[in-house]
């Protein structure tokens, strides 16, 4: 596929109050039912359902309220982006997300459009909402920015003070929610491909919402799954099925939501210091059923136990190696939310099913390209 050239971005954007209407002029002035430009990008901007609210900014608007891309203003910065704080004339904090110089132009242009065509028609609680673009002088994205930045941000901060088992279950049940959302309350499917703690920003009541949709992919109603190359992700949260093969459907992000609740439950980055992923470490205990030993220690053994239970069992569920075994979001919902007691026979499956291993993954996932973001990548901090 061809992709939009960043001249045709400038004149499909300065015309999209119109174009939402059915009426593009043409360079002479003419008017014309459709537009080729529209039509290039179709299959990355799906028609929605309502008229987008977001806007399109001035650069002078961003480049003014980040105090000229000030280095004070950094706060995350990520494969192909970098992310400023900044404050609007009238007071309204914002982040800003510069796409870098480090893509060429044709990923660049595809990777704003796919951001654009996900999350600027999304509207749920646990899903970052656009606030507006800018394409003057390169290619950005606005955000309303939360001072909470980050799950892994404030999970992981070693001057902070350990997160609260309360504050964990909210996050992982309105992460999942999102998910859930994503998955199946969008007009189409969206396979976000990199669900980690670094992608889930907190508002001021420490709501979770998922960002950062670089990497997502629409998944049509009539196609079981995409097949994909390269491999894009990051380590320790990639399916064994899309690692592999390039597989990619809504039970890859299932697979990456297993390891963020194994997480939030620990306390452990996804990729420890030897190189060992927090799923291969967590799987032993999981299958022995000693699920208290999972448990983040800085919690002093303040947190709900049947709670726990039903998270490390949705969690030991998201993990299985063999993605027809693993539960959609909304079985996982059920698992974490139900008050009654979990139906563990349901979930079981063949006794070489359960023992099989994923032997050599973790080793296969360090011999990897550039293609891959690192466990510690904050691309979207700050953002909310």
């Amino acid at each position: 596929m061809k992709y939009i050239r960043t001249n045709s971005l400038k004149r499909l954007f300065s015309l999209k109050r119109r174009s939402l209407e059915g009426e593009i002029p043409n360079p002479d002035g003419s008017i014309v039912e459709q537009n080729k430009d529209i039509l290039k990008i179709n299959a990355l901007v799906p028609e929605p359902a309502h008229r987008p609210t977001w806007k399109c900014f001035s650069f002078e608007e961003i480049f003014d309220a980040t105090n000229s891309f000030s280095s004070e203003n950094l706060v995350g910065r990520g494969g192909y982006a970098e992310v400023y704080r900044g404050t609007l004339r009238d007071g309204e904090v914002i982040a800003v997300k510069r796409l870098t110089k480090a893509s060429n132009d044709e990923r660049k242009e595809k990777e704003f459009l796919t951001e654009i065509g996900t999350i600027g028609h999304v509207c749920h609680p646990n899903v970052l909402s656009l606030l507006g673009c800018c394409i003057e002088n390169g290619l950005y994205l606005i955000f309303y920015f939360s001072s909470k930045g980050s799950v892994a941000s404030i999970l992981h901060d070693e001057n902070l003070p350990p997160v609260d088992w309360k504050t964990r279950y909210k996050i992982v049940i309105g992460t999942a929610r999102g998910l859930h959302y994503l998955h199946k309350g969008c007009q189409r499917r969206i396979i976000h491909r990199d669900i980690k703690a670094s992608n889930i920003l907190l508002t001021t009541e420490f709501e979770p919402q998922i960002s950062d949709f670089g990497l997502a992919k629409w998944l049509p109603s009539q196609w079981t799954h995409h097949s994909i190359a390269p491999i894009e992700g990051t380590f320790g949260h990639l399916a064994p099925e899309y690692y592999l093969h390039g597989i990619v459907d809504e039970k890859t992000d299932v697979f990456a939501f297993g390891v963020f609740l194994l997480e939030i439950i620990s306390g452990r980055r996804p990729v420890d210091s030897s190189h060992q992923s927090l799923h291969s470490w967590a799987k032993p205990i999981l299958n022995q059923g000693d699920v208290e030993k999972l448990i983040d220690p800085r919690l002093g053994g303040a947190f709900d136990v049947t709670q726990l239970k039903r998270l490390a069992f949705a969690a030991s569920l998201c993990i299985r190696s063999s993605s027809m075994w693993r539960p959609t979001m909304s079985e996982v919902l059920e698992v974490m939310e139900d008050a009654g007691e979990v139906d563990t026979e349901r979930w079981k499956i063949a006794k070489e099913e359960e023992q099989e291993e994923f032997w050599g993954f973790e080793d296969l996932e360090y011999e990897c390209d550039s293609s891959f973001s690192s466990p510690h990548d904050t691309g979207s901090t700050g953002i909310s």
